[in-house]
């Protein structure tokens, strides 16, 4: 089969010919039609996270048929359609497993021998992958694969956060960053009934905001501020620095939801604020599978829409430099058919 397979780190994503895999006992394999292209493949394909020897196969966003299932296996059959989240198997033996906790970036973390698709096994940038089938969520009838696949990380990033805030009816979530997770964090948060304020310092991103269903938009935390403010402030991105200017803007008694990795590792907090304003800071990742399973669904019915751009297998590697050069609006997804 063919599958993008980086050689070592910084190297580029090299479509070739592999070995195909088969389903093992409690597996089930996958034909890949479609898998996004994460911020995290790049820091993995750098080097800058280590969890496994190159060469490898990133994705973790992979999409597809199941084509077959090994022993055992009594929860898919041939023909499910699957989306391939990040966690895909916990080792169910040790301290943490023994409290038997939802498949999160939490077990992920705390697991001493956690499988994780696309991290420290082949992942979904290839035209088959076998995975457990534990690791495998179901797609609702309809969605196409080249939308369902950036859902299942950056729509489930943001709906998860959304989900852990547990903000009122009628709250005011504000979006820090429009970009690949922050335009979907804009369009969750409207579909579920939030005034949203996006906030983006890139003046030609404020039309686009709006048509995403962002009530406001903003360039920074006064400019939030002036706005009215905010209950519930989603960091979707790469630098924490908008974050912490954002939260002059915050409303009395408002959560910050960290999601996902940045450049800059320390969050510095304004502590007299936190404790004067009655802050919460809340870390969040997908957080459990029932909350992939509804933002598919969400997805599904058509009230937010993952801006994509997709390629052919054979330019698996331009959509990787797009990536890297910050090129995509906004999620690039490879067609694996």
């Amino acid at each position: 089969m063919k599958a993008a397979v980086v050689s070592e780190a910084n190297a580029p994503w090299v479509l070739q010919d592999v070995s195909k895999p088969t389903a093992g006992p409690h597996q089930v394999l996958v034909k890949v039609h479609a898998c996004g292209v994460c911020y995290t493949d790049a820091l993995l394909a750098q080097g800058v996270l280590s969890l496994r020897p190159f060469p490898m196969v990133l994705g973790h966003e992979g999409v597809g048929e199941v084509v077959a299932v090994g022993e055992g296996v009594t929860t898919r059959e041939v023909g499910d359609r699957v989306g391939l989240p990040i966690m895909q198997k916990a080792c169910g033996r040790c301290e943490f497993c023994r409290e038997r906790h939802a498949y999160s970036f939490v077990t992920a973390n705390n697991c001493v021998a956690p499988v994780l698709t696309g991290v420290n096994v082949d992942g979904g940038q290839a035209e088959f992958v076998a995975v457990d089938a534990e690791g495998t969520v179901l797609l609702p009838d309809g969605l196409p694969y080249e939308l369902a696949a950036p859902t299942v990380c950056a729509g489930y990033t943001v709906w998860a956060a959304l989900r852990r805030a547990g903000a009122n009816p009628g709250a005011r979530v504000a979006v820090a960053g429009v970009g690949g997770v922050g335009h979907l964090g804009v369009q969750f948060a409207k579909a579920a009934g939030y005034h949203v304020i996006a906030m983006t310092h890139s003046p030609d991103k404020h039309a686009l905001a709006k048509e995403l269903g962002a009530d406001d938009v903003v360039a920074d935390g006064a400019g939030l501020r002036e706005a009215g403010g905010a209950d519930v402030l989603l960091h979707t991105a790469p630098s924490h620095a908008s974050a912490i200017d954002a939260m002059q803007g915050l409303r009395p008694w408002a959560k910050i939801i960290l999601m996902g990795i940045s450049a800059d590792d320390t969050f510095p907090l304004p502590a007299l604020a936190v404790t004067s304003h009655g802050y919460e800071i809340i870390g969040s990742a997908h957080n459990g599978p029932e909350y992939l399973a509804e933002a598919l669904e969400i997805v599904a019915r058509g009230d937010v829409k993952p801006m994509i751009e997709v390629f052919p297998k054979e330019q698996v590697g331009e959509a990787y430099n797009r990536l890297l050069a910050g090129q995509l609006r906004f999620r690039a997804v490879v067609d694996y058919v």
